[in-house]
C-alpha cells in the first residue's frame, strides 16, 4: 500500500508563500548583487582609488619576520620611470628609464644628465596599463667588462616604415657614456613587449620573449631564447637541427616574462612570469622544456573563466611553476640574496611585485625562502604601505638590496640593516 504525507492547507500556503519569496529573493540578488565595471576590451578597468601613492622621502624602518629589523633608504625618487638596475665595479649605478633613458647614480647620488650615446627607442601608453611599450628595458655589463667595458640594453627599436621591433644591443661604457652602440640580437615583429635578459655561467645570453604563439617552434614570443654574446647561435642549443624549431629556442610555453636572474651557485636561470588574472609564475628554466602557456596555467581569463579547467599543480607533459600566485602580483625583477650583511635572508629569493590582486596601488616586495631541494617553505611580504609598483631588485656589491619603483616620480631604494 502506498502512504502519502498529507500537508495541511494552511501549511501548503505558508510554503507556497515562503517558496515566493525566495524566488523573488533570487531573481533580485542576480539582478543586484554583482556590480557591472567597465572593461577595456576583454580587461576590467583597473580602480584608481589607492592609486598613485605619492613615496615619502624616508627613511623607513621595518620589524620582518625573520627578526632582523631593516632600514630602506630613499637614493633617489627623481626618476620617469625607471625599468632595470645594474651595478659597475667602480659602484657606479645605472638604471634605465622606460622613456628611452639611461641614468647614472654615483656615490648614492643621481647624476642630473643622462647617459649618452644610447640607441634611439620607442615607448608609448601608460606603464602598467594595456597597450604599453616600454623604450630601454633590462641592462646589463658584459661577465668581461673590466676587459671589453661592453654595456647590453633590451630597447623597443623604431623602423623606418614606423613600426616596431625589440632587440638587444650593446655599446662600450667609456667615462660615462655609450659609444659604438650595435644590436646583438633583433627579436621578429610581434615578439615584443618587456624583454628581460641575463648572462649565465656558461657566458651565454639568455632573452626571455612574450607574445606571438608561445607553442609556435618557429615563433619567437614567448619564449627564452639562447645566443652567444655576438648573437651567433650556439651549436648546443636544444633544438639546433630539429626540423620545424628555431635554433635560437632554449625553452616554450611563457606568457609574459619580466625578469631573468642567475642562481649565484647553482648557476640555474629563473624566470618570473606574469599569469593572467592570478597564475603568476617563477620558473625553473630547464633546456628544451614547454612550460605549458597558453594550454595551461593557474589563472583565470580577465574577463573571468579560469584559463585551463583542470587546475591542478602538474600536467604532464609540461613543466610547473616553483612558485606561483593566485591572486597575481604582477611579478616583475628577482634575485637571489647571497650577501653578508642581512644573514638571515641569505639564500632567499626577492621577487618584485607591480599589484595585488588588479588593484592598482598595492605593488610590493616578496620574499620566497626555499629548502635545500628548492621547494617553498614560506613567504613574506615587503614594503606593501609604500604603495609603489616594484619594476626590480639586485644585490649591490656592497652586499644590500636595491630595489627600483616603476612611478612617475620612481625611485631606487636600498634595503640595508636598521642599525
Amino acid at each position: 500500500m502506498k502512504f502519502t504525507r498529507i500537508m495541511p492547507a494552511g501549511a501548503r500556503l505558508r510554503a507556497a508563500a515562503l517558496l515566493a519569496s525566495l524566488t523573488a529573493l533570487g531573481a533580485a540578488a542576480t539582478a543586484w548583487a554583482q556590480q557591472d565595471v567597465p572593461f577595456w576590451g576583454n580587461i576590467p578597468v583597473a580602480p584608481e582609488g589607492i592609486a598613485n601613492k605619492p613615496l615619502p622621502d624616508g627613511p623607513f624602518q621595518y620589524a620582518t619576520a625573520e627578526g632582523q629589523d631593516i632600514r630602506v633608504v630613499v637614493l633617489t625618487k627623481e626618476l620617469e620611470f625607471p625599468y632595470a638596475i645594474a651595478f659597475l665595479p667602480d659602484g657606479t649605478i645605472l638604471v634605465t628609464e622606460r622613456v628611452g633613458r639611461l641614468r647614472m647614480l654615483r656615490d648614492g647620488k643621481l647624476v642630473a644628465k643622462p647617459v649618452e650615446g644610447g640607441p634611439p627607442s620607442f615607448h608609448a601608453g601608460t606603464s602598467g596599463l594595456p597597450g604599453a611599450i616600454h623604450g630601454y628595458m633590462n641592462i646589463a655589463p658584459h661577465p668581461d667588462f673590466e676587459t671589453n667595458r661592453w654595456i647590453y640594453l633590451s630597447y623597443t627599436k623604431p623602423l623606418p616604415d614606423q613600426s616596431t621591433v625589440v632587440a638587444v644591443g650593446r655599446g662600450r661604457w667609456n667615462d660615462g657614456a655609450l659609444s659604438d652602440f650595435e644590436d646583438v640580437f633583433v627579436l621578429d615583429k610581434g615578439a615584443g613587449g618587456p624583454t628581460p635578459f641575463v648572462f649565465g655561467k656558461d657566458g651565454m645570453l639568455y632573452i626571455a620573449t612574450s607574445g606571438g604563439n608561445a607553442q609556435d617552434p618557429m615563433n619567437q614570443g614567448g619564449k627564452v631564447l639562447r645566443v652567444h654574446d655576438d648573437g651567433r647561435i650556439p651549436r648546443d642549443n636544444p633544438f639546433v637541427g630539429k626540423e620545424g624549431y628555431l635554433p635560437e629556442i632554449y625553452t616554450l610555453g611563457h606568457r609574459n616574462q619580466l625578469g631573468l636572474t642567475v642562481h649565484p651557485v647553482t648557476g640555474d636561470i629563473w624566470a618570473s612570469e606574469n599569469g593572467p588574472n592570478g597564475g603568476d609564475e617563477i620558473n625553473l628554466i630547464r633546456p628544451g622544456r614547454n612550460y605549458g602557456w597558453p594550454v595551461v596555467s593557474f589563472g583565470r581569463q580577465y574577463h573571468g573563466p579560469w584559463q585551463h579547467k583542470d587546475n591542478r599543480p602538474t600536467h604532464e607533459g609540461y613543466e610547473p611553476p616553483v612558485v606561483f600566485w593566485t591572486p597575481a602580483i604582477a611579478v616583475s625583477g628577482l634575485t637571489f640574496y647571497m650577501g653578508d650583511a642581512l644573514p638571515k635572508w641569505k639564500g632567499d629569493l626577492f621577487v618584485g611585485g607591480l599589484r595585488y590582486g588588479e588593484i592598482p596601488g598595492t605593488g610590493r616586495l616578496d620574499r620566497v625562502l626555499f629548502n635545500q631541494r628548492f621547494e617553498e617553505l614560506r613567504r613574506e611580504s615587503l614594503l606593501l604601505d609604500l604603495g609603489q609598483r616594484i619594476r626590480d631588485v639586485k644585490e649591490g656589491p656592497d652586499g644590500l638590496l636595491y630595489v627600483v619603483t616603476d612611478e612617475d616620480e620612481g625611485a631606487v631604494l636600498r634595503i640595508e640593516p636598521a642599525s
